[in-house]
């Protein structure tokens, strides 16, 4: 079989478990469970937290001790297992504890996923950063799609989206096993303490470019995850005044439209990294997210269902050029001994130490521009834009890279 149709499969089940969930838990715990903002923005902070030592725990034994793939496989199995349980649960502290599990298990397998692809095309000789983005965009379509059947299927405030998640899981798990092998890289010269536990990726942090980079990441990493766990409740309190509107009787698919714009704008990275480089990408990405929220701030389900549109359109910029861009940035400038190691560094600025920020941050400001359960929403949303047009604006002055259009033809080593 096709090895690029292969690695399609695994991309597109690797979100399709996701994309199930993701979106739609914030309503469901919002509006089925009764959680509070906090409460809320904490669960997805386990994304976060998990993010924190995960990723970089995972790459460093995928990176010294065991098969990428076969750990990969292994975390979704046990996913699936964490999945049906939490279906079942009600009660925050128990909610909360299985979500961070499952956090523990899925935030690793992004990096990994990466990992284990472009390991496995660059041994088929591939060009990495021109075949990557097309299969990669397979997994956005899988992430719609899940969303899409818990959607109209009427499980956006059931437990039905734990279950489905669940399968998808499992099936992936057990499919992982059988990809071609991508062993660790060790080898047998001497190495010291730090180079066996994999903590050698942290040493990127005295190269003042990646230093800069990786810190930017984090900043902007806090973004990332804010429309996913208040867009659907945003919606959601449109239910009354604008009854019987699809973008409030579908939030979860108006909300996917993201995701289809993500389609097209991941099959543009290779044109706009070699064109522009990586710090104007990154810039495009983190103005895109000034206007992402910006659009929500004034946008509703009737008059103003056209910017809630335009932020849509626009998160595909905002959020590709960042992360699948910054991941193949990573990859180009460390050596291949490092990689898994330096991909779950990623991992911890950006959906580590980024996201904790990001879910925290925005709970409290929720609650506290909450009045008698009523909530200003073109407030919220205006604060998060402002924020993200500082880190624009600090960016620009302190990232220091020249651009090497020769340099974008492969990532390589």
């Amino acid at each position: 079989m096709n090895i690029k149709f292969r690695l399609t499969v695994l991309n597109f089940l690797e979100f399709f478990a996701w994309g199930a969930w993701l979106l739609s838990a914030g309503a469901y715990m919002y509006v089925t469970l009764h959680f509070t903002g906090l409460q809320i923005g904490a669960v997805y902070g386990t994304l976060g937290i998990a993010s924190l030592f995960m990723p970089a725990i995972m790459g460093i034994i995928a990176d010294k001790w065991m098969n990428a793939e076969r750990l990969f496989g292994l975390s979704h199995i046990i996913l699936a297992l964490l999945l049906f349980w939490l279906s079942g649960v009600k009660d925050f502290n128990t909610f909360y504890m299985i979500v961070f599990l499952i956090s523990m298990f899925y935030m690793p397998t992004i990096a990994l996923n990466n990992s284990v692809s472009y390991a496995i095309l660059e041994r088929e000789n591939f060009d990495i950063v021109k075949v990557f983005p097309p299969i990669r965009v397979w997994g956005t379509i899988g992430f719609i799609l899940a969303a899409w059947t818990v959607d109209l299927l009427g499980w956006k405030l059931g437990m039905e989206q734990f279950l489905v998640s669940a399968i998808a899981s499992l099936v992936l798990g057990i499919y992982s096993f059988t990809l071609p092998a991508v062993p660790p890289s060790g080898s047998s010269e001497k190495k010291s303490l730090a180079q066996k536990l994999g903590l050698d990726a942290f040493s990127l942090f005295k190269d003042r470019k990646l230093a800069i980079f990786f810190v930017f990441s984090m900043l902007l990493g806090a973004a990332l995850q804010i429309t996913n766990i208040w867009g659907v409740p945003f919606l959601e309190d449109f239910s009354e005044a604008y009854k019987g509107y699809f973008a409030v009787e579908h939030s979860v698919i108006i909300l996917t439209l993201s995701q289809i714009s993500e389609t097209v704008f991941i099959l543009t990275i290779p044109f706009f990294l070699k064109k522009f480089g990586i710090k104007n990408v990154m810039l495009m990405s983190m103005f895109a997210w000034v206007l992402r929220f910006a659009f929500f701030g004034i946008g509703n389900p009737a008059g103003g269902l056209v910017f809630l549109v335009l932020s849509m359109i626009i998160y595909g910029m905002a959020f590709d050029f960042f992360n699948i861009s910054g991941s193949l940035f990573v990859e180009k400038e460390t050596k291949p001994e490092m990689r898994s190691s330096a991909q779950g560094l990623f991992m911890l600025m950006t959906n580590g130490l980024g996201a904790i920020m990001g879910a925290y941050a925005s709970g409290y400001i929720v609650d506290n521009y909450t009045v008698d359960n009523v909530r200003n929403w073109p407030a919220i949303w205006f604060i998060f834009a402002a924020y993200a047009l500082v880190i624009t604006i600090a960016f620009a002055i302190l990232f220091k890279y020249k651009h090497n259009p020769e340099d974008i033809k492969e990532v390589r080593h």
